[in-house]
């Protein structure tokens, strides 16, 4: 019985050994493939993402500066209304009351002002042939300038009132779309220390905004004039364009998260985009269109040990290091070349390079075993094999 263990153990061990013959050792024998690439001409760029929100341009918001009952209402939620249309009317009889009052007012001035006035002609008369003293002369003349006055006092209220009784009348300021209605017909409105909002007009839909929050982190990168791309929920697969027009200076703070508004153009000629909608937003803040790019993982590739039988290895005499600076290794024939190169922009898939290269050069981005015979495992001699057909 300890003898049968002890052929098993033995059996074991030297499966071991075996498996790492065939599988380690046995591959260091094997010839090392290379995997390259040449450096080709496109399109990289920086980015940074924010979340934000579609806004109209230009919102203006309608209100009332005289207080009353609205009576009517000729516009409603997404009517399309002309600069001096007439949007509510207010109830007027109150004001127009207040109208009539100041006119009686002023009739009644104007004709206190004419008796005065013919008083004061007599007097004067009086006085220059000293039939009355300078004091009934002063009060003459006193009475008239305060009559005077008044008049001018009951006209400039009259004003007022037909300016408020104009007032009634609400007219669209501009051109747009309504987006909002605050207001019923039978509502009071008071128009005291705010204006009341009856209407708010986007002054153009076709033309919209982005208002993105750009993290603290990235809006150094951002400027005015960059491009930027966008989506929306409701038309996943659209993307819509647009370019930086402002980047504001007041953060924000949620939750010790500083942000900034970054405001994006977003043209709008189909109206697919709504306001309020959510926008995933993308701001390309460096680009080079037609640069020479080449794979990022090549720049992290050193060559194995193993490669010396195949090639030979020309490492470079001095690496410059620097933000930049790189190396790459190129082959030509059975030569292993490290090349210096300088980069630019890189988006972690791929690297701008400068100089160092050009679209000829062959450039070692991995190196694999050879297999022979593409055995797979299941071909290994220490494991059943598949009968021959």
């Amino acid at each position: 019985m300890k003898s049968k263990k002890i052929i098993i153990t033995t059996l074991s061990i030297l499966l071991a050994l075996g498996l790492v013959w065939y599988f380690f050792l046995r591959s260091k024998e094997q010839p090392m493939a290379l995997t390259t690439e040449k450096p080709g001409k496109g399109k990289i760029s920086l980015s940074v993402t924010a979340t934000g929100t579609i806004q109209p341009v230009d919102t203006v918001t309608v209100g009332t500066q005289v207080s009353g009952t609205i009576s009517a209402l000729y516009a409603d939620f997404n009517s399309t209304v002309k600069k001096g249309q007439l949007l509510a009317e207010l109830d007027p009889i109150l004001i127009q009351a207040t109208v009539d009052q100041a006119k009686a007012s002023l009739t009644q001035a104007q004709s206190n002002e004419r008796y005065q006035a013919a008083n004061f002609n007599r007097q004067k008369q009086l006085f220059e042939t000293g039939s009355i003293s300078r004091a009934d002369y002063d009060l003459s003349l006193n009475n008239h300038q305060v009559a005077k006055a008044t008049v001018d006092n009951a006209r400039a209220q009259l004003k007022s009132a037909e300016r408020n009784l104009s007032f009634t009348k609400i007219y669209s300021p501009i051109d747009g779309v309504v987006l909002g209605r605050s207001v019923n017909i039978g509502q009071t409105v008071a128009a005291s220390f705010n204006t009341p909002t009856i209407f708010t007009i986007a002054k153009d839909i076709t033309k919209m905004q982005v208002e993105a929050k750009v993290d603290e982190a990235d809006i150094g990168e951002v400027v005015k004039g960059q491009h930027a791309t966008f989506t929306v929920d409701a038309f996943i697969d659209d993307t819509f364009k647009g370019t930086v027009k402002d980047v504001r200076l007041q953060p924000s703070i949620s939750s010790n998260v500083v942000t900034y508004s970054t405001l994006i153009d977003a043209p709008n000629d189909d109206k697919k985009l709504k306001p309020g909608m959510t926008a995933n937003i993308v701001i390309f803040t460096k680009q080079a269109d037609d640069a020479l790019l080449l794979s990022a993982q090549s720049l992290k590739y050193s060559p194995d040990s193993g490669l010396v039988k195949q090639y030979k290895l020309m490492p470079l005499a001095k690496k410059e290091e620097g933000a930049g600076k790189g190396t790459v290794w190129t082959v030509q024939e059975n030569q292993l070349i490290q090349k210096a190169i300088t980069t630019g922009l890189n988006d972690n898939t791929h690297v701008q390079i400068l100089t160092g290269l050009d679209e000829n050069d062959v450039v070692v981005t991995g190196a694999e075993v050879q297999a022979k015979g593409a055995r797979s495992a299941s071909s290994s001699p220490f494991l059943p094999q598949r009968p021959k057909r």
